[in-house]
């Protein structure tokens, strides 16, 4: 029985000897696609070879491709688990021709696939065509499919458009009946949803383009796109219709009983197949640079990480099971997916992370939800203010209370809840902005296909000639710009380096024989370089020769902080770990900032540690050095690479830093060695000097560490021993001292202030009748209450317990007057505190006070006031409390 790494190995393997260009799959953050969260089936990194925007050296791939459907238009988040056929993530294996073959080669690769190389019984097998589509219906015909088995639908579920205009086409599909004994129809009929007829193939005949009229004409480049689920492919060669049958996920479902020890395929087999789905979605886009967050495609990701979590909670679990699961993942698709296993020590941190902070609050959710269910009418849905309440307070989302309700036969007033949400103004899930290239890319992509990419020049040198090759105004291609005009300029070569990998675009001149272009920022589209630039001097026009100059100050600066970045990223996971990867970074001409994967604060010695590591390397003045080479040789060599950077057939590899005790330019003891294509210092002791400026968090799971290099440095060096010798100047004292002095000192204030507190209580407890006034009896307890001047709420407790030691049995109200606002405190003895709570009687006389709240435990409490003028009606309303 072949395994889904069998399957899908012999599809690219197919279509491979049909002379299709076998292309890695393309991270799960979509580059191309502004619209799309995730990355939800495999034409996506082909859309612009689809729409002829860009080319390439193939016109004939084969793909397994990544995908998330679990947040926006595609979210099957609902199902899984509780279908055999839904999944967050799952594999699309797919064969495409950019104007290659058409029809019959796509339809013919199709049915031999199927039929011959996975050995599927034709007689099982049936299709379905546009019904208007006669020209695949008789390719059908020919390969073998009897007409009674060839099915003409009308409906756009045979139709597919990319969009309201643009390239669109017929499809044609495979479906593979399970038999008679399981319920359903074929496609078509009246029970087409149920379970017995489903479909395993889509093949997309791109072949038109529609406009806004609705009118349709034959594109230039006809195009195939097509679509095959490797986990239904793989439940039926494994003889199932449910994809967790197959071999890879009753793996993970074992894994899952194995960690929870309940039963894989027992009453609970539900739950074990959640947390396999989540399993691999969560781990794929943590493998891509996606961190939980509270927004965006971080948000998605903890909600399914939450979902899988209460499932693992239902099974049981007392303790974090998720990142327990991670090795029997990577063991299962870590071959074909080797960023799994490069991240693996990153997910299991931050699953283990995540699911000991979600079990804390999870507790109380659900009794909460229970409570809330116990007051309702049975199949009443659950209020939507209580909802919300869950997902503001516990931080569950909707879809995890319907998802809890689900089991106990409920559902939600999810308009209660939207208006809830309204209402409060809470946070509400912050709307994906989409990503990638913007949407007027269209136009420098037509510059690449007349004048072709940018030659980027600036490894090199920083002053070279060029060709204006285009000047773009406001969205527009222009012949010529005049004095005081903004433009991006176009040009077949540059030294301005691009902005990309972290690294800052680069400023300068642009001359001509007829003007003068200041250039303040670079960046590229589709290959070109735009320079973003005003008119400084002259005109400036398309077609001629110019002179090209970066400001060489700003760009020394950038490439030092760039290259002390690369050292702080071997430093960093050499004093915390191989976890340490990086997940963002800056380098500026003022600065360098480097977040990276670690879930808690550096220790200052840790900081100490890597900013004498760092400042080593830069004393060795090593030279930097850059090879280029495939991708997969530089990670052989063991170069480090961004998680879901997509790289190309060759990479630019920089090595800086040897380590102490080895040969020079021996690879394996090179200290830096990652693939980058910024620019870099000649050696590394034109970075000058390193100074941390300190650690702080990004987002969940991510550090970010601030730093100088260079002049920068040592300024913010000069001024620290600036302040430093002013202190001790102050302090009169050495620096050898200066720390045990302030240390000294601050004990000596906190005597000071212990002293102060304790004369203060002691004032307020002298001086007669008015200090220690009489308890009175209200309602069988006794009750003293006193307003008191020149003391601070924080004086408060220790007076409290004073007087219930003093009337050994009662309750004690303190309203201290602070400059005209009121602190107040309260204090039930241990007898009295199960029919009568200190905090009922602060928050009563916090009202009157002009204040909200007040909280504490039922023998002691407190609470605070803007108006202390109101200090009788304080005590009056307490009195009411003890009254009842």
């Amino acid at each position: 029985m072949p395994t889904l790494n069998d399957i899908r190995s012999t599809f690219l393997n197919y279509f491979a000897k049909q002379g299709h260009e076998i292309v890695s799959s393309s991270p799960l953050v979509p580059r191309n696609d502004p619209t799309l969260m995730f990355v939800n089936s495999g034409m996506v990194q082909f859309k612009n070879l689809f729409t002829g925007l860009e080319t390439r050296d193939y016109n004939r791939a084969t793909t397994a491709q990544k995908c998330v459907r679990a947040g926006g238009k595609h979210n099957d988040l609902d199902n899984v688990g509780y279908t055999a056929r839904h999944h967050t993530f799952f594999e699309m294996l797919g064969n495409f021709s950019f104007g290659n073959y058409f029809k019959e080669e796509a339809i013919t690769f199709a049915w031999d696939l199927i039929t011959k190389e996975f050995g599927i019984d034709k007689s099982r097998l049936l299709t379905t065509v546009y019904h208007t589509d006669d020209e695949a219906y008789e390719i059908w015909k020919k390969v073998g499919v009897p007409e009674d088995r060839i099915i003409r639908i009308a409906t756009s579920d045979n139709f597919w458009q990319m969009g309201p205009t643009g390239p669109c086409g017929p499809c044609t599909e495979i479906f593979y009946d399970h038999g008679e004994h399981i319920w359903g129809g074929p496609p078509g009929s009246p029970d087409e949803d149920g379970d017995r007829f489903i479909e395993i193939w889509n093949v997309v005949f791109m072949q038109n383009e529609q406009f806004e009229d609705g009118s349709m004409v034959p594109l230039d480049m006809q195009s195939i796109d097509t679509g095959m689920g490797l986990e239904r492919i793989g439940a039926l060669m494994q003889g199932s219709h449910d994809n967790y049958d197959t071999d890879l996920f009753k793996a993970l479902i074992e894994a899952s009983a194995d960690a929870t020890g309940v039963d894989p395929y027992g009453d609970h087999n539900v739950h074990h197949r959640v947390i396999a789905d989540h399993l691999r979605s969560t781990s794929f886009l943590m493998a891509d640079g996606v961190m939980p967050s509270n927004d965006g495609r971080g948000y998605v990701l903890r909600r399914i990480m939450r979902r899988a979590m209460r499932h693992a909670h239902l099974l049981g679990a007392k303790d974090p099971v998720m990142y327990r699961l991670v090795p029997s993942l990577v063991q299962q698709m870590g071959a074909a997916y080797p960023e799994l296993g490069q991240a693996q020590s990153l997910i299991e941190e931050t699953l283990k992370l995540e699911e000991t902070r979600f079990k804390q609050t999870l507790d109380r959710g659900l009794k909460l939800l229970d409570d809330e269910l116990g007051s309702l009418p049975d199949g009443t849905p659950l209020p939507g203010a209580a909802a919300f309440k869950l997902y503001d307070t516990f931080g569950f989302p909707l879809d995890l209370t319907q998802d809890a309700l689900r089991e106990k036969g409920r559902d939600v007033d999810t308009e209660g809840f939207e208006t809830a949400m309204a209402e409060q103004k809470a946070k509400a899930r912050a709307a994906w902005s989409g990503s990638g290239e913007a949407a007027d890319a269209t136009i420098w992509y037509d510059i690449a296909d007349t004048h072709g990419k940018t030659d980027f020049l600036g490894y090199d040198t920083e002053i070279a000639e060029g060709q204006i090759v285009a000047l773009i105004q406001d969205g527009a291609e222009v012949e010529t710009v005049e004095l005081g005009g903004k433009v991006q300029i176009a040009l077949n070569q540059t030294p301005f380096y691009a902005e990309s990998g972290g690294q800052v675009g680069d400023s300068g001149l642009i001359r001509t024989d007829a003007g003068l272009a200041k250039v303040t920022d670079t960046r590229k589209t589709a290959g070109v370089f735009q320079h973003f630039a005003e008119v400084v001097e002259g005109v400036i026009s398309a077609g001629v020769a110019a002179t090209l100059e970066v400001d060489h100050g700003r760009r020394t600066a950038i490439r030092s902080n760039h290259s002390a970045t690369h050292l702080l990223h071997e430093a960093l996971r050499r004093a915390l770990g191989d976890h340490v990867a990086q997940r963002g970074s800056l380098n500026a001409q003022d600065r360098l900032r480097f977040d990276f994967s670690h879930t808690k604060a550096l220790t200052q010695d840790e900081l100490a540690q890597v900013e004498i590591e760092v400042n080593e390397f830069i004393r060795q003045n090593t030279p930097v050095e850059t090879r280029i080479m495939t991708p997969d040789d530089a990670r052989a060599l063991g170069a480090q690479a961004l998680f879901g950077e997509k790289y190309g057939d060759e990479v630019r590899v920089v090595s800086m830093g040897v380590q102490p005790g080895s040969g020079k330019g021996a690879d394996g003891e090179t200290y830096s060695l990652e693939l980058c294509g910024g620019t870099h210092v000649k050696r590394t002791g034109d970075i000058g000097e390193f100074v941390l400026l300190g650690d702080s968090a990004s987002s969940a799971g991510v550090r970010r560490i601030e730093a100088l290099t260079g002049i920068d440095a040592q300024a913010h060096s000069a001024q620290q021993r600036t302040v430093l010798g002013a202190v001790q100047t102050e302090l009169k004292t050495s620096p050898d001292r200066l720390l045990e002095r302030i240390k000294g000192d601050q004990s000596k204030i906190k005597d000071l202030n212990n002293e102060i507190a304790q004369l203060r209580r002691e004032l307020a407890m002298s001086g007669g009748a008015q200090s220690n006034p009489e308890a009175a009896e209200i309602n069988g307890v006794k009750f003293l209450a006193q307003v008191l001047s020149g003391v601070t709420g924080k004086d408060l407790p220790a007076l409290i317990d004073e007087h219930k030691s003093r009337i050994e049995s009662g309750a004690v109200l303190l309203i201290a007057d602070t400059g005209g606002k009121a602190a107040v405190a309260a204090g039930v003895t241990e007898d009295l505190v199960k029919q009568l709570s200190a905090v009922d009687l602060v928050k009563a006389a916090v009202i009157e006070l002009g204040g909200k709240g007040g909280g504490g435990r039922p023998d002691m409490a407190q609470g605070g006031g803007k108006d202390a003028s109101n200090a009788d009606a304080a005590i009056k309303a307490a009195e009411q409390v003890i009254g009842g």
